[in-house]
């Protein structure tokens, strides 16, 4: 089975789109809503791609699974109310500041930024797990 990367980010509403389906976007407001508008915007797009006699990429001919992966604004946006920056801050060494302006997109992390902050992420749900 393919699996199809497509990347979500944040602004003002959830956007979805794949560099492997180019033209193929959808949004909304919520995490699980632009995920099922993305799915039915490839399969209408797939369909008018056929009408439209285009040739259909290789990955989307067979089984295929959406795979998404969300942005850091999008990932922060999507946790803030439920995990606090100074949280957050504590876990990855990332000041709540920086962290700030990653959420609201004046600044944009490194990828071993990302990776601390997933990782953070990860860290504070074992620690979770483990007293549950």
């Amino acid at each position: 089975m393919e699996k199809i990367k497509v990347q979500i980010s944040w602004w003002n509403n959830y956007g979805a789109g794949s560099t492997e389906i180019p033209g193929c976007v959808a949004t909304h407001k919520t995490l699980g809503g632009v995920k099922k508008a993305f799915a039915e915007s490839l399969a209408w797009h797939l369909e008018a791609m056929k009408a439209d006699g285009d040739e259909i990429p290789k990955s989307l001919q067979g089984d295929y699974e959406l795979e998404f992966e969300l942005n850091i604004r999008a990932l922060l946006h999507y946790f803030d109310g439920i995990l606090t920056r100074s949280a957050l801050a504590r876990v990855t060494g990332i000041n709540e500041r920086q962290l700030g302006h990653y959420t609201t997109g004046h600044r944009n992390p490194r990828p071993a930024q990302r990776v601390k902050i997933i990782e953070g992420i990860h860290k504070i749900g074992t620690e979770f797990n483990s007293v549950i």
